[in-house]
């Protein structure tokens, strides 16, 4: 009687501790070999408890009412809009580099939910853009900057010139003929003001865009250039262009970092400039209302009415992340930076162009650090909202892009509620968990997987909470790379019905500039 009861209880004993344990898998399939193909696909995954529930209630979205409900009101939303054709006094076009939708779906979460929205997904219009460049089918930020701002595309790591430009070359770049305007320069041409605003340095390939044409994205300095091309090229590196020229010096509005690309090494020890200027001085003795600052206490102190044009350099390099500041950092977030930006180019009657960028969503995606990109993307979207608190729809034409994706993946059937920065709810076959987020590629790779014995690393050890965890990639390289999907687009203010549809990202800068009455092409004042 012992042993048969011992062969009764010990296959229970055996099964609730599988169920117990995160090695669950799913049960042999009694079907058809296609059918259990078909459930591997989807399978059903163990009930965990939490707070009693298996996963996390919105009140009322077990409910038919609830999900129909949503539906009629998003109708009626609709259908109770009108179409907006006043002519666009203000253009802002907000860059969220790298912000693909995985990127955008998974913040959301940060937000207390899946189901909650990003400022701007409240956008009543939205399109998807072609990212590809002339040359490779995933782009960059230089050339994807020539797309949506100058309406033309060209090679990777070019900026401001067409696809007969070739990547660092030295020659062809110094023929103009080659050379494509942005809308920042057509703005200025119809009499308004035109600024950019960055987390990254000024120099860097997406505001660059607004004003340099350039065969190279690293030649931010006359040293990069002169390593590349020699001593008397006659090429001008970006730095010296914002600076200098054409579109550059006209420029109201400049935030961001980067101020190492301006200086000589010899005036500054963190200076890398080697042709003797030093260009930030040179900016203040252009006129006494010229306003250049380092801090954010400077920035929140500057009078706009009494500036004529705005400098803040907020750092030698890159914006640091906001998960990495500190009160010492003296660093304005990106929201301070737009505040203070459109407060002061409202003062143009003639109305203003502005770039304003999220630009290091992108380097945490780079170097794998998910909880830091997610974050970056959050406060990007408080910059949109605090811009549309600032405006008004009638006559600001409000752009929301990004300039390419990341090969981020957000997937493994996690219950809601759950810790998007956690493991999914299955092991994979080796036995071990693996994690929500990952990447297809980067410099993660070898803290997840162990080559003495080839096998994978259990992630949850090395994914520990920290603001800088790396998350799990397929493939060892050195930067995670970017992926070739079509990213979105949001708009809204005049001529935002326009920005629907699927389309070449060069189109971008026209709508624009049909919005708002710029350049040489169709516009709804001809």
């Amino acid at each position: 009687m012992f042993c048969r009861l011992n062969a009764f209880l010990i296959p229970i004993a055996i099964a609730v501790f599988l169920l117990a344990h995160s090695s669950w898998s799913a049960p042999e399939c009694g079907r058809s070999a296609e059918q259990c193909k078909e459930h591997r696909m989807h399978p059903e995954m163990p009930e965990p408890e939490l707070n009693g529930r298996a996963f996390r209630v919105v009140e009322g979205d077990e409910t038919n009412a609830y999900w129909r409900q949503q539906g009629v009101q998003f109708v009626q939303q609709k259908l109770a809009s009108e179409l907006n054709k006043r002519r666009a006094k203000n253009v802002i076009l907000f860059l969220g580099d790298g912000m693909g939708v995985t990127t955008t779906s998974a913040a959301r979460n940060l937000l207390g939910g899946e189901e909650k929205s990003l400022s701007f997904e409240q956008f009543p219009y939205t399109g998807l853009s072609k990212t590809y460049s002339v040359d490779k089918i995933v782009p960059d930020s230089a050339c994807t900057a020539t797309a949506y701002l100058c309406g033309v595309k060209g090679q990777e790591g070019t900026i401001g010139v067409n696809g007969q430009v070739p990547r660092t070359d030295c020659k062809v770049m110094l023929d103009e003929s080659t050379h494509v305007d942005s809308i920042a320069k057509w703005a200025m041409e119809a009499g308004k003001w035109a600024g950019l605003v960055t987390t990254t340095r000024v120099t860097h390939a997406s505001p660059s865009g607004v004003y340099a044409h350039i065969a190279e994205r690293d030649w931010e300095n006359d040293a990069e250039v002169a390593s590349d091309c020699g001593a008397n090229s006659g090429i001008q590196d970006i730095a010296f262009q914002l600076a200098r020229g054409e579109v550059g010096s006209k420029l109201r509005v400049i935030m961001g970092g980067g101020r190492k690309h301006f200086v000589d090494s010899s005036l500054a020890s963190w200076g890398k400039r080697s042709d003797g200027l030093n260009l930030l001085d040179e900016f203040k003795a252009a006129s006494e209302k010229n306003v250049y600052v380092t801090t954010a206490e400077e920035l929140a102190a500057v009078d706009v009415a009494k500036t004529d044009r705005l400098l803040g350099l907020f750092n030698d390099d890159h914006l640091q992340y906001l998960m990495e500041t500190t009160p010492e950092s003296s660093q304005p977030t990106l929201e301070q930076m737009t505040r203070k930006a459109i407060e002061y180019m409202s003062q143009s009657e003639q109305g203003y162009f502005l770039f304003i960028e999220g630009g290091r969503i992108d380097q945490a995606h780079h170097i794998n650090q998910a909880r830091m990109a997610l974050n970056e993307t959050i406060e990007f979207s408080k910059a949109i909202a605090a811009a549309q608190e600032l405006t008004s729809e009638d006559d600001t034409l409000l752009v929301v892009t990004a300039d390419h994706s990341h090969v981020f993946t957000y997937a493994g059937y996690s219950y809601r509620g759950s810790d998007i920065f956690g493991k999914a709810p299955v092991n994979g076959h080796d036995g071990l968990p693996y994690m929500v987020l990952s990447y297809a590629n980067g410099p993660s790779y070898e803290n997840f997987y162990d080559e003495q014995t080839k096998e994978r690393k259990d992630p949850t050890t090395v994914v520990t909470g920290a603001h800088d965890d790396e998350f799990p990639s397929g493939v060892p390289i050195d930067m995670d790379s970017h992926g070739g999907d079509d990213v979105p687009v949001y708009a809204l203010g005049p001529w935002a019905h326009l920005f629907t549809g699927v389309y070449e990202q060069s189109t971008i800068p026209s709508l624009m500039a049909y919005a708002s009455c710029l350049g040489h092409g169709q516009t709804m004042c001809k």
